[in-house]
């Protein structure tokens, strides 16, 4: 596949560009009664993401494309079915190529949803 279905596209479950870090990068999201979340990300353009961390764990998985973590000088690089978990607290970035698709679940509330 290259791309996500379309179910999996709605409007409503994109992610704001308020909660979009990166330009270019496309994501929707889904969100559990505990306030986890899980987010599918499709990269259109060679990207890097800056230093960041967040208050709870995050879990990676790239479906498509290749993704690069980046936690202090140690790069981690990413391909269809490689997983990859970000401790909470823990700064990191990240580079992917153009065509990239990941999904990332969230161990907390990472966006807040504005199109209701």
């Amino acid at each position: 596949m290259k791309d996500f279905p379309d179910f999996m596209k709605n409007d409503k479950n994109r992610v704001g560009t308020k909660d979009q870090n990166t330009q270019d990068i496309i994501g929707f999201f889904y969100e559990g009664a505990d306030g986890t979340q899980m987010a599918f990300w499709t990269c259109y353009s060679d990207k890097l993401s800056k230093v960041h961390t967040h208050e709870f764990d995050e879990y990676l998985v790239c479906v498509y494309g290749e993704y690069t973590v980046i936690i202090g000088n140690e790069k981690t690089v990413l391909r269809p079915g490689d997983e990859f978990v970000i401790p909470k607290g823990t700064p990191h970035s990240s580079t992917r190529i153009a065509g990239t698709r990941t999904i990332h679940a969230f161990g907390g509330k990472r966006i807040q949803r504005t199109n209701v």
